[in-house]
């Protein structure tokens, strides 16, 4: 069959869940192969955690000449490997990323390096190659296909439910050659996000946010979100009003969020966060207002106070679990 390389997203040598998402989705197109560009004492970890995931192969890149530079080395070492791939005579029929910021740069140079078709923010990927988009806000879903070239994807997180499949897991290590040009854009600095013992907004499979209407306590929310393992997010109203940080905001100037359940707490529902939470799965609003646009978009429904609706939730839903 033909392969399929997958790139993995790994922090300290975790694997993120999209990493299991996208090995799911490679499975319809070929043989899933995974590539971990990281430190080399991390890639047994890493191989062990995605062969359960159906990676026949784990394709280990060190990152000494990559880590500290923006985007251009993972360019150049994701091409490397494609070209070497290719050339040992494979079929490669695919290239998956997960769709962040990065990637989707880091897509892009590779599709020119590559001379290959590219495809950012998918939804969905079908056994033919061809994806699913949720485009201008959500009011169009578009159907598009690589016809050029190997397919290069980035897929949003929550597109695929994981499923396990025992894979060969085999290390193979490739060394590539980083040139002086890639080189140009250096980090000189980061801020690491705080740690709050929740999961990523845009990698969450739940989300619960708030808006105007938690009149700046997000107690509540937070305290649904903690019983869920849910991530935090939060409306630009509330953003704008100072509540919490533009990192939470979920919408069109914010973050856009995927999750299999999303649960919006006295947020109107305007196009703007619209744009940013409408293809979650399922939607659960809470709103006292009952002609609240956001009403009109969801799946569940619920007329009352969030102060008062949502310990209630809270406190059945920690019953329920024992």
């Amino acid at each position: 069959m033909s392969e399929v390389l997958v790139l993995v997203d790994a922090q300290n040598g975790a694997v993120k869940k999209p990493t299991y998402e996208l090995l799911t989705i490679a499975k319809r197109l070929g043989t899933p192969s995974a590539v971990f560009i990281g430190a080399a004492g991390e890639a047994a970890g890493v191989a062990e955690a995605v062969k359960k995931y159906g990676a026949e192969k784990v394709y280990v890149i060190d990152d000494a000449q990559i880590k500290g530079y923006l985007v251009a080395p993972k360019a150049e070492a994701l091409a490397q490997l494609a070209q070497q791939v290719s050339g040992a005579g494979k079929d490669l029929a695919a290239i998956l990323l997960p769709s962040s910021a990065e990637n989707k740069e880091v897509a892009g140079r590779l599709a020119i390096k590559l001379e290959s078709g590219l495809i950012t923010d998918a939804v969905d990927v079908e056994g033919d190659g061809t994806t699913t988009q949720s485009v201008f806000a959500g009011n169009y879903t578009v159907k598009a296909k690589v016809t050029k070239g190997t397919p290069i994807i980035t897929v949003k997180p929550n597109s695929a439910a994981p499923e396990e499949s025992a894979g060969a897991g085999e290390v193979e290590t490739i060394a590539v050659s980083i040139s002086d040009a890639a080189k140009t854009a250096q980090i000189v600095a980061t801020q690491p996000r705080a740690a709050t013992g929740r999961p990523e907004l845009t990698e969450a499979a739940i989300v619960v946010s708030g808006g105007r209407g938690t009149g700046g306590d997000f107690t509540a929310v937070e305290a649904l979100a903690d019983v869920l393992g849910a991530a935090v997010g939060a409306s630009r109203a509330a953003v704008d009003s100072g509540w919490k940080p533009h990192s939470f905001q979920v919408g069109q100037t914010g973050k856009t969020v995927s999750p299999q359940l999303y649960v919006a707490n006295g947020i109107s529902g305007a196009i703007q966060h619209r744009a940013g939470m409408q293809t979650s799965k399922t939607i659960v609003a809470v709103n006292k207002d009952e002609e609240a646009p956001i009403f009109e978009l969801v799946d569940f429904g619920v007329v009352g106070d969030l102060h008062t609706v949502l310990p209630a939730l809270t406190e059945e839903i920690t019953k329920r679990k024992g």
